[in-house]
């Protein structure tokens, strides 16, 4: 049997990720960095586990390994704001 070779690469990047509490309980984490990159876990250890594998995913095209290298934020920030 052949052993199958995975590429890991790890980009030491920080990248903003946003948790939500839903109201049945689970929790929804999204990157805004990137479409549609969004999962939910039971609980955030595992919302922020999901994250990283659709992430993994994701920067599998080279589009997405693109935007990471173009990415150098100096500051984020988070605004909650009343409507």
């Amino acid at each position: 049997m052949q052993k199958e070779e995975t590429n890991i690469v790890f980009y030491n990047k920080q990248l903003p990720i946003l948790v939500e509490k839903e109201d049945d309980g689970l929790y929804t984490v999204e990157c805004p960095l990137f479409e549609g990159c969004y999962t939910q876990g039971k609980t955030i250890d595992e919302a922020l586990q999901n994250i990283r594998e659709v992430l993994a995913l994701i920067l599998e095209e080279e589009d997405a390994q693109e935007t990471l290298r173009e990415y150098h934020p100096e500051n984020i920030g988070f605004q909650a704001i009343t409507i």
